[in-house]
């Protein structure tokens, strides 16, 4: 075999020095020479491939036919590439172009790890047979370009899954975003539902949404990881100026237990109040949450001195001040109603105690009744209502609700708008 004339540092010279001799010293006709004898065996050696594949890998097994016969186009193309490769000395061939042969479905049909299975299988099956279809002293040469080419394949398989789970991230987000914005339009149908599945939402346990300030750098795969590690499923998504959080989960077992969650995914919001909308019973029924969630977070800044996290409804007197129809109904509805349904006592009473500065003796002079009658009376409220008189900040919305309630009631109309 001819050899390159050589410079000074023993690198070869001359025209052969641009690309006609290889690194490893072989000529361009010799290494036609080793290529021609193997792609005479290629066939072969694809067929060697896909039986160490049977033999060795269960979920190729398990594979359609239809599957399996791309995997065996891919390793023929490697076989093929890296034959390519091997005459132009590693210089042109792309190793990366051996995926092209199948379609980009394959790689949501077979892992990562399945892939390196098939390159790894492949490597070993060829490296086995060049001591069969070489002359002894090219082998250890062809079993080193082997080596090299099998580096350059690994990084291409990861390019290509890293690029495909970017598409498919990518695609994810998209979806994940029609979905939360659905929701908020209160449009949840069969697609909504079966869209939220497809992207992994699979629990039945009750759902909130939860709507925050914006940070600068959102980051929604973090608040995703937190809502999993405790044990929720979450669809996150940017709203304007807020990160809108839909959460569910048989934890989720009252207010209190949303609350938390919401406590533990609050640092991933901008300052600001977080609002947690009411409990539902499933997807299908989130809009309502929603509505509750961004209703009072555009008003939160009514109420600067508000808990960082806080329940929806603990927002209803500002709701119901700026105009909204809900938060005036169960304001009537759920404290003003059961109150004058009870009978006058306690209406008077829960009345006298607002007017008189919420103290008790007052209140109590001016019913004509003992102060631990007031007393009774008010615990009587709170049972009924689920506010406290003698808390500030639920008097204030109690006196809201009666006020709104003699509004409805003098003007019947007026429980429309």
């Amino acid at each position: 075999m001819a050899t390159p004339a050589s410079s000074a540092d023993g690198a070869p010279s001359g025209p052969s020095a641009r690309g006609a001799w290889g690194p490893d010293g072989l000529s361009p006709e010799h290494r036609d020479e080793i290529v021609a004898g193997l792609r005479e065996q290629v066939g072969t050696l694809t067929t060697r491939v896909v039986g160490a594949m049977e033999d060795r890998h269960r979920w190729f097994r398990s594979l359609g036919a239809e599957d399996r016969s791309w995997i065996t186009i891919v390793a023929r193309a490697g076989i093929d590439n890296f034959l390519a490769w091997f005459v132009d000395a590693g210089r042109a061939a792309d190793p990366g172009t051996l995926f092209n042969a199948a379609p980009r479905s394959l790689t949501r049909k077979i892992s990562l790890h399945q892939t390196v299975d098939l390159v790894r299988t492949t490597v070993n099956v060829v490296a086995e047979r060049v001591g069969w279809l070489v002359p002894p002293q090219d082998r250890p040469v062809l079993e080193l370009s082997i080596v090299h080419f099998s580096r350059e394949v690994a990084f291409a398989t990861a390019e290509v899954y890293a690029r495909a789970a970017e598409l498919r991230g990518g695609w994810d987000e998209r979806m994940e975003a029609l979905i939360v914005d659905a929701i908020v339009r209160a449009e949840t149908d069969d697609l909504v539902v079966s869209r939220a599945s497809a992207l992994g939402w699979n629990t039945r346990g009750p759902v909130c949404v939860i709507a925050g300030p914006r940070p600068d750098e959102p980051d929604l795969d973090e608040l995703r990881a937190a809502a999993a590690g405790r044990g929720l499923a979450a669809l996150a998504s940017e709203q304007g100026g807020r990160i809108i959080v839909i959460i569910g989960g048989e934890q989720l077992t009252g207010t209190d237990a949303a609350l938390r969650a919401a406590h533990e995914l609050e640092a991933l919001f901008a300052s600001g109040t977080v609002i947690v909308g009411p409990l539902v019973t499933g997807l299908r029924e989130a809009a309502a949450s929603a509505q509750g969630a961004l209703s009072a977070a555009r008003v939160a800044h009514a109420w600067p001195e508000a808990p960082r996290v806080v329940a929806s409804f603990e927002l209803l007197p500002e709701r119901a001040l700026a105009g909204h129809p809900l938060a005036r109904r169960r304001l009537v509805d759920d404290v003003y109603r059961p109150l004058a349904a009870a009978g006058g006592e306690l209406l008077a009473t829960a009345i006298g105690f607002l007017d008189n500065g919420c103290a008790v003796e007052p209140t109590a002079r001016a019913l004509f009744v003992h102060a631990n009658t007031v007393r009774y009376r008010l615990h009587k409220v709170e049972e009924l209502t689920a506010m406290s008189p003698f808390d500030p900040r639920q008097a204030y919305a109690l006196h809201l609700a009666i006020t709104l309630g003699r509004l409805t009631v003098t003007n019947p109309a007026a429980d429309s708008r």
